[in-house]
């Protein structure tokens, strides 16, 4: 493709799964001009990323080559750090789910950028695929109150296990994957959330002791709703109903199923959604449904590059087109204050009013 004549000069930092995937991104995109990379440690690289400069240090690399957006994609305990410092330096910044590990920390990086007119979008993935949209669409026409089931168990092992162990090092599972789920929760019911609950254990003794790698959490909203979310780790997990993602109202069900031959710790399998089942609870004289359920088949469903693609898009049409962000950093709150309440629930062994 032909670079643009005046791309966004980004500093990508953290090169994991989702930092190399959101580099390629930059990479494919002329409107993007990758300036330098950031990893504490050297790792293996795309051949497309191989001819950029790299530098250890997140700072030192944000004087050296003065982006005008910085990519933050780093361990979850250095997001708020990196972004404020990032922002203070007059960069918009993008920055990896979850957006912090403390609501004082959300809610300090979201000050900043308003402070000082920056532009801050968090990876929240699924915003940027169709299917996901749609579901979340055909759930607010069937109305509230609304129950939701979700989960996302992961049967990891090998170099996956090795990574859910290193993010466990600060982020228990029901946090990190459990405000993406909730996010879309939110996005459903414009509903305040009242009460959170939690519960989890460790089952490794690979992890710390004061880790759980199993943990599930409910939330109570302020309209009567009422959701669930379930995230496992590791190579002791079923994977039997490994991914459930189910909305229901008095009006009927929407609800995803998936392919019976996924696999739970590949990557795809976590966005992909094969077919969105709409069921409506209309009944006629005979007390039989009016109509059967329906099936909607996501062909051509966009993979994970794909989408780590649309979501850069959508960073770049932010700057470009200074899209307004407010709904979406108060989400990003809301979304970590439910799942780090349901740690504070799982530690404490009380329910948490919020």
């Amino acid at each position: 493709m032909t670079p643009s004549a005046n791309p966004v000069r980004v500093l990508v930092a953290g090169l994991g799964n989702m930092g190399r995937s959101h580099a390629l991104a930059y990479h494919a995109n002329p409107d993007f001009a990758i300036t330098g990379l950031v990893n504490r440690s050297k790792v293996e690289l795309p051949e497309a990323l191989i001819g950029y400069e790299s530098r250890p240090s997140f700072p030192e690399a944000l004087l050296e080559f003065r982006p005008e957006l910085c990519s933050i994609n780093t361990y979850s305990d250095s997001h708020a750090a990196y972004a404020v410092t990032a922002m203070e330096a007059g960069c918009h910044v993008f920055v990896e789910k979850p957006l912090a590990t403390t609501v004082a920390d959300a809610e300090r990086v979201v000050a900043c950028a308003r402070a000082n007119g920056r532009k801050l979008i968090i990876g929240y993935i699924l915003r940027h695929h169709p299917s996901w949209m749609r579901l979340i669409a055909e759930a607010r026409k069937l109305g509230p109150p609304y129950v939701f089931r979700m989960n996302l168990n992961q049967q990891s092992s090998g170099a996956t296990w090795l990574t859910h162990k290193s993010l466990m090092q600060t982020t228990p599972p029901i946090v990190d994957c459990g405000v993406h789920y909730v996010d879309v929760m939110c996005q459903i019911t414009d509903a305040k959330p009242v009460e959170v609950r939690g519960m989890g254990l460790r089952l490794s003794d690979e992890i710390a002791a004061d880790m759980y790698n199993y943990g599930h959490l409910q939330v109570i909203f302020d309209d009567g709703s009422v959701g669930w979310y379930e995230a496992g780790w590791g190579p002791m997990i079923s994977e039997t109903a490994f991914f459930v993602k189910d909305v229901i109202s008095p009006n009927g069900s929407v609800s995803i199923v998936m392919d019976q031959n996924a696999k739970s710790d590949d990557i795809d399998t976590h966005t992909k959604t094969a077919v969105i089942r709409l069921h409506s609870a209309a009944t006629g004289p005979d007390g039989r449904f009016l109509r059967p359920d329906e099936d909607l088949r996501m062909k051509g469903e966009p993979g994970h590059q794909e989408l780590c693609d649309r979501e850069q898009a959508f960073v770049l049409r932010a700057i470009r087109e200074d899209i307004n962000l407010d709904r979406h950093m108060d989400d990003a709150v809301q979304s970590l204050k439910i799942c780090l309440a349901a740690d504070e629930s799982v530690r404490t062994g009380g329910p948490v009013k919020l």
